[in-house]
């Protein structure tokens, strides 16, 4: 293939969790099984580095809670209610991109 910048253009940077997220220029079965070859294994180190990222967001969660229990004031306690579900669902969006790995797959053996 050769065009890194291909590749790069097919992700795109979520500061919000953290990684990179498919953002395919083209529909999945327009491209060639080299590109599509290079998009999985992009996604498959990308993806690798997911169960590190919901740990860190899980640790975030723990010193959180720790706080609210502490917390007496009672925005001080909602707001801290707020980070703590964002850090959840954060978590919820991370486990799904996990498992989008099992669907490029399967996709790419049907279709191959």
């Amino acid at each position: 293939m050769g065009d890194n910048g291909w590749l790069d253009r097919q992700f795109a940077w979520s500061e919000r969790l953290g990684i990179h997220l498919p953002s395919l220029e083209t529909d999945w079965d327009s491209l060639g099984r080299e590109r599509q070859t290079a998009v999985l294994e992009f996604w498959e180190n990308v993806r690798g580095t997911i169960p590190d990222r919901v740990k860190r967001f899980e640790e975030e969660i723990k010193v959180k809670q720790d706080r609210l229990s502490a917390e007496e004031d009672f925005g001080a306690s909602c707001r801290l209610n707020g980070e703590i579900a964002e850090l959840a669902s954060r978590i919820n969006d991370l486990h799904i991109w996990f498992r989008t790995q099992q669907d490029l797959d399967e996709d790419t053996k049907r279709h191959g």
